[in-house]
């Protein structure tokens, strides 16, 4: 038996038993079409499994209790046809079960149950527990059910039902505010009369919408919503209006011979100004190449940019008037500084985020991240490591298909000396990557600690060419693996700017001058690290004595899988004249 904490669907067939009493053999031939060919596609594309099928029903389990719903909401939308469709009703908790021979049983499967007989024909029913972790995460609309009273559930079960009764195929809702940035993927323009091209503008807004909804941090307008506005001449901030939209993705295909121009621009959703534009020229060899290659480089850069925007404005707010996602951005802002200060006022306002609202699992995220920046740095207290484990795994638990919220996970390993543990979590990691370049690079930099520096250097790389306006964090990354590469000058490159972010990129830098020789320059450099190792030891009240390789560098040490590595830094701050 395995018993785990997972996402509970319940589904079953409005009208079965008077439909088989009329047609028998035409009841089951309907019903196992529309699983066939509607259902099971949207458990698996959802990374749920149908366990089991129970005459007029079935019963499927998620890891994401946002998967779940949003798999329910896509099955009650789909198209269905004929004088007398198929309808059901769909019941979603969360709790624990317990699996055995294939089977799952326990009090998460109990409840569900009883909600699906709660739902409305075409409708969707959720517990309590599953409506505070999705809460406005999803575009959908929240109606209370009410508290009710079910057999076998010692307490009264508090439900909450998605958008009332739905049937056939309803015109979309304009999502609920969640306190996330809102953006919506207008179609883009064909600017030729080639039904071929229409195909292709209308195939990458469709990508880039479906690549950015993986982003955690953005609500994300449907495709039938946006796409309303294809034929009509109307203000763009009248557009982001209706849709309740923050920012509007924009693009036009323009094809010239066997060459295609793909302009796309992030704009403002109310003042219309210009915050983000790019231009993709393109031979037209294979054209879903051609639209899967510019998809993940749009989806790449946009995350990033409405973030910065959003950073940017709630920093003129006071942090008591922030909003716990503001908050969240905001604290993230802090923490790619990855020096000692700012991480320790991220620290301070993701714990009010959390205390705000719960449920973001990004908050606990970053929150962990704070921890880990203060390992490295040699800074933290001795119960860090055990810390930083327990809250990176409450971000996974409330978002486990978050890549960025995986990676830190591997993370959180890798300070607690979990080595084999940290190396499978980002594989599992990298494997889950689409458009995530920041969480591709960080997986990079984790093989570098583990002691892969060729691995790292191909995945880092990979993550710049996918986002080449990346943040200067990731060019503190291949600094360091360029090091251990033995490239210094490279290293000197990436370190030299913005990626000089710590005392940590000092020291690379001030051991790759002395490795080539540079001795005058390896001294000047040295004399900036012990400055600055003073002020990241006096941020957090930490006395130094004596000014050595033990008392400067000695915190570093934990973050190497191999002593080897680590010693390679240790040896080149003592070419540079640092004392042992």
């Amino acid at each position: 038996m395995e018993r785990k904490l997972a996402a509970i669907l319940m589904a079953d067939m409005v009208g079965y038993t008077s439909r088989m009493e009329r047609d028998e053999d035409g009841t089951l031939e309907m019903l196992s079409t529309h699983i066939e060919n509607i259902v099971a596609p949207l458990v698996d594309l959802y990374h749920g499994r149908i366990v089991k099928q129970m005459g007029d029903g079935l019963l499927a389990s998620f890891e994401s209790a946002a998967d779940a719903v949003a798999c329910a909401v896509d099955w009650q939308n789909a198209p269905v046809t004929g004088p007398d469709p198929v309808r059901f009703r769909i019941g979603v908790t969360l709790g624990d079960i317990v699996m055995r021979d294939g089977d799952v049983f326990g009090s998460g499967v109990n409840l569900a149950s009883r909600l699906e007989k709660l739902a409305p024909p075409g409708g969707v029913l959720v517990s309590e527990a599953v409506y505070r972790v999705v809460g406005n995460n999803l575009p959908v609309t929240w109606e209370d059910a009410g508290t009710h009273n079910v057999r076998n559930i010692a307490e009264p079960v508090h439900a909450w039902r998605i958008g009332g009764p739905v049937q056939g195929h309803p015109e979309p809702s304009q999502p609920v505010a969640s306190g996330k940035a809102t953006i919506a993927v207008l179609p883009f323009h064909s600017l030729s009369g080639d039904p071929e091209q229409a195909f292709f503008s209308d195939g990458i807004a469709e990508d880039v919408i479906v690549g950015l909804s993986r982003f955690r941090t953005l609500q994300v307008v449907s495709r039938n919503a946006s796409f309303r506005f294809r034929a009509q001449e109307i203000d763009p901030s009248e557009i982001a209006k209706t849709l309740g939209a923050d920012y509007l993705v924009e693009g036009s295909v323009r094809k010239a011979g066997g060459r295609v121009r793909i302009s796309v621009q992030l704009a403002d959703g109310h003042s219309g100004a210009q915050l983000w534009s790019e231009r993709y020229d393109r031979e037209l060899e294979d054209i879903f190449s051609v639209q899967d290659e510019v998809t993940r480089s749009i989806v790449a850069v946009l995350p990033g940019r409405v973030q910065h925007d959003v950073v940017g404005r709630s920093a003129q707010k006071p942090a008591d008037e922030m909003k716990a996602y503001e908050l969240m951005l905001r604290s993230k802002a802090l923490r790619d500084s990855l020096n000692a200060r700012d991480t320790a006022k991220a620290r301070a306002l993701l714990e009010r985020a959390i205390a705000l609202d719960p449920s973001i699992a990004r908050s606990y995220m970053y929150l962990s991240d704070t921890y880990v920046i203060d390992l490295w740095l040699g800074l933290a207290d001795p119960d860090a490591p055990s810390h930083t484990l327990t809250i990176a795994r409450k971000g996974v638990a409330l978002d486990n298909r978050d890549v960025y919220i995986q990676d830190q996970l591997g993370f959180a390993y890798l300070c607690a000396g979990l080595w084999d543990e940290a190396d499978a979590q980002f594989k599992k990691t990298l494997s889950m990557i689409e458009n995530e370049a920041e969480s591709m690079a960080w997986c990079g930099y984790a093989f570098l600690l583990l002691g892969q520096p060729e691995k790292a250097r191909e995945v880092v790389r990979q993550a710049m060419q996918m986002d080449p306006l990346h943040p200067p964090a990731i060019d503190w990354i291949m600094g360091q693996i360029e090091f251990f590469n033995k490239n210094f000058e490279a290293t000197l490159g990436f370190l030299m700017g913005a990626a000089r972010l710590n005392s940590l990129a000092t020291a690379f830098v001030a051991a790759s001058y002395a490795r080539l020789g540079r001795d005058k320059e390896a001294s000047a450099t040295l004399s900036e690290f012990i400055t600055e190792r003073h002020d990241e030891f006096s941020s957090r009240g930490i006395a130094i004595g004596e000014v050595t390789v033990e008392s400067l560098v000695r915190g570093f040490k934990s973050m190497w899988r191999r002593p080897d590595d680590f010693k390679q830094l240790s040896d080149g701050l003592r070419l540079a004249g640092l004392t042992s």
